[in-house]
């Protein structure tokens, strides 16, 4: 892959992810905060920015969004790795967004 089809890849990522976010805050922000992590000076701002302004920023050469399972317990659970454990993948997806919400909330001192 050379240089201008990653940014074109990164381009088109960054613009479905931010008319996502932006379609997520306008239909139920405190849903759409905890699902992408975001804080609400972030929501508002997303709320409110045109169509031009999206395009914009997305054609940054730097990707928008990032992965907020940033250690092995989580992704564990998320890939039901630990299956031993728990069998019931419902309860395993549960326990994930309840540690994901509970760093959402340290990160955004909700």
């Amino acid at each position: 892959m050379t240089e201008e089809q990653l940014n074109a890849e990164i381009r088109e990522s960054n613009l479905t992810y931010l008319m996502l976010a932006q379609s997520l805050i306008r239909r139920d922000k405190a849903d759409a905060q905890f699902r992408l992590g975001l804080s609400e000076e972030s929501a508002n701002l997303l709320a409110m920015m045109s169509p031009a302004q999206i395009s914009k920023i997305a054609s940054s050469p730097m990707l928008l969004c990032r992965f907020r399972m940033d250690d092995e317990v989580v992704w564990s659970l998320l890939t039901n790795h630990n299956t031993s454990k728990v069998d019931n993948p419902a309860t395993t997806r549960l326990h994930a967004s309840i540690l994901m919400a509970g760093r959402h909330a340290e990160a955004t001192g909700a």
